[in-house]
């Protein structure tokens, strides 16, 4: 849908054009399709439920900073074109911060219904990459 405002153009994208949530059980086809997973629990968290193996670990309350291109805290990879799948406790904090980082353009942004304990549910706790396993194994 467009609509005109004054000389500006807005366009929206509907949400058949840039889906929200993802399900835990389409996680590791995403990841492997090449999205970006980012885990938004807290370091508590992680180290209580456990960390989430491949996924980029950024507290929530810098995530949309981080995720969002154009500053100087924006990660290096944060574009309108990035495809991230976001990882919360529960799931309702990621929908939030996907939710935001749709509204600022970064349409590839996604959450996990669910969020980390859907995943556990799933059986799934990430990928270890060839790289991590060699780190690992280097100590």
């Amino acid at each position: 849908m467009t609509a005109v405002l004054g000389t500006s153009v807005v366009t929206s994208v509907s949400s058949i054009d840039a889906p929200l949530s993802v399900q835990a059980v389409d996680y590791t086809a995403l990841v492997a399709a090449g999205i970006t997973p980012v885990d938004v629990r807290s370091q508590r968290k992680r180290d209580t439920d456990g960390v989430l193996s491949g996924a980029l670990a950024i507290d929530a309350a810098e995530a949309l900073t981080r995720l969002t291109p154009g500053s100087a805290e924006s990660l290096t990879s944060a574009s309108t074109g990035s495809r991230w799948v976001l990882i919360s406790d529960d799931g309702h904090e990621a929908e939030w911060l996907a939710w935001h980082l749709q509204a600022r353009g970064i349409i590839g942004a996604r959450f996990v219904v669910g969020g980390y304990r859907a995943l556990r549910r799933a059986r799934i706790s990430g990928r270890v990459s060839d790289q991590e396993l060699a780190a690992i194994s280097a100590h």
